[in-house]
């Protein structure tokens, strides 16, 4: 049987989740529901970033121990995987010192012993909100371009990793495709990246400054710094370092990594480098999403403009949820919402778009067709250009595709009047409303990966033969 391996990238727990790590969750929920659809056996990983200053600052800040504070955090990031339907196999935490740090370790240990760990003085700047170390290119006048602060500047003895060493392979690697950055622009902006030139970057922080991560194997004066203790989660999970490594064996590589594009220089760049001083396998795709905006600007508590995911999803149902970041925002660019869009898309594409369809086509299947159902066979071939879009993981057009399919059904219903015609051509109506529970059942089929609760109760309706209940209320 054919693997495939996805992961989220790992939520940083200095905060309680948002809508950003929400919608990275339900897209790469979607594309793993679409590939187990194709009979491949899919692993799929999410889980937590425990480690760093940030974090130990955001404790000491709420007053609280940092192993309470992260505990905290990560139970509400894996209620919102929970909440959300997310069909993850493994949820992994980096403070986990049974399942991460010894695959954490075991890879420091294999760049040590490949020459590509040394010891060196840092004195430069430092972006705590990215956990990154920047140069004067990084910043746009004199700030972090995310986080929109100045950097700190440090001055400090850590291990370094020769990350330019493998600039020249990952380079070929990323233009050739064999590790395909989705989309293209993203992929430009990585060979440009290491055009500029790549240097070395500092994996460690010494132990009196951050007493809170991964120990460096053999300096206890030194921990692991972010980035190189996180990114090894998609190998830690699979049991890389334990003794029994035989996930690992079976699904690495990843078929694909599911990133912010915030942090693709690390995925493109610093973990290919990782991967390949270990003489690991890369990943296959890095799928790389915009950023969440609320009328065109970046969501803060300060402007006022925060949506919390968890109120949209028990206003909305979590079907609700996935559908307006899956279909109202395309997967590669940034997208807007504010609580009056997403109350309009509701309104006008579920409660009186796909609702409406399926209660119309339900009352006159459970009034006119009866027992019959139980002799028929619903055998669905999804269309081909469904497929073409999904392999291309371009899912808000395959939502837009499938709305095209509840729009052409509305027409039909218009044109053909199954419940007048009824009355003069008994026969014929029957065979068309036969068609209308087909081609009903054929978009709850396509709706599966995106809303799988609605793709189930369409279809357990038709089933049944039997109106569902009310798939979505109309929100005032």
């Amino acid at each position: 049987m054919e693997k495939f391996y996805i992961t989220t990238a790992i939520d940083y727990v200095n905060a309680p989740p948002h809508l950003g790590h929400a919608l990275e969750k339900v897209e790469a929920d979607a594309i793993a529901r679409y590939q187990r659809s194709l009979g491949k056996e899919v692993y799929f990983l999410t889980g937590t970033d425990e480690h760093g200053i940030k974090i130990v600052r955001s404790a000491e800040s709420s007053g609280k121990k940092v192993e309470d504070f992260v505990n905290e955090n990560s139970k509400k990031f894996l209620e919102l995987v929970k909440i959300l339907n997310i069909s993850n196999d493994d949820f992994i935490r980096t403070s986990d010192q049974k399942k991460h740090w010894p695959g954490a370790q075991k890879l420091w240990k294999i760049l040590d012993e490949a020459g590509d760990i040394y010891k060196s003085k840092y004195k430069g700047y430092y972006c705590v909100g990215c956990e990154a170390y920047l140069t004067e290119k990084d910043l746009v006048d004199g700030k972090c371009l995310y986080h929109d602060k100045e950097p700190e500047i440090i001055e400090e003895d850590n291990y370094f990793f020769k990350i330019s060493k493998y600039a020249g392979e990952i380079k070929k690697a990323i233009a050739s495709d064999k590790l395909k950055i989705f989309p293209e622009s993203r992929k430009n902006e990585v060979l440009a990246m290491i055009e500029r030139g790549i240097e070395d970057t500092s994996f460690s922080r010494p132990r009196e400054k951050l007493n809170w991560g991964v120990p460096v194997p053999g300096d206890d004066s030194q921990i692991m710094y972010v980035w190189c203790d996180a990114l090894p989660n998609y190998i830690s999970a699979l049991g890389y370092g334990s003794d029994d490594d035989s996930k690992f064996k079976k699904f690495w590589p990843a078929n694909m990594h599911i990133i912010g594009k915030d942090i693709l220089r690390f995925h493109a760049i610093v973990w290919p480098a990782m991967l390949l001083s270990a003489k690991l396998s890369l990943p296959k795709n890095i799928f790389v999403h915009g950023f969440i905006l609320s009328e065109g600007k970046r969501m803060s508590k300060t402007i006022g403009n925060v949506i919390d995911p968890f109120e949209l999803i028990n206003e909305y149902s979590a079907d609700a949820f996935r559908y307006y970041f899956l279909r109202e925002m395309t997967p590669f660019d940034d997208g807007d919402i504010t609580k009056e869009k997403f109350k309009e898309a509701y309104n006008a594409n579920l409660a009186n778009g796909l609702g409406n369809l399926v209660s119309r086509i339900m009352k006159m299947s459970e009034q006119h067709i009866g027992h019959l159902m139980s002799n028929w066979t619903l055998n669905v071939q999804v269309m081909k250009g469904y497929k073409n879009l999904m392999d291309k993981f371009e899912l808000s057009k395959t939502m837009d595709l499938i709305w095209q399919e509840i729009s052409n059904l509305d027409m039909k219903i218009q044109e053909t009047q199954p419940f007048k015609l009824i009355k003069t051509n008994e026969n014929k109506a029957k065979e068309i409303i036969k068609e209308l529970v087909i081609d009903l059942n054929k978009i709850a089929v396509m709706l599966q990966p995106f809303m799988p609760e609605t793709s189930e109760k369409i279809i357990s309706a038709i089933k049944a033969n039997k109106m569902p209940e009310p798939l979505f209320l109309r929100k005032e």
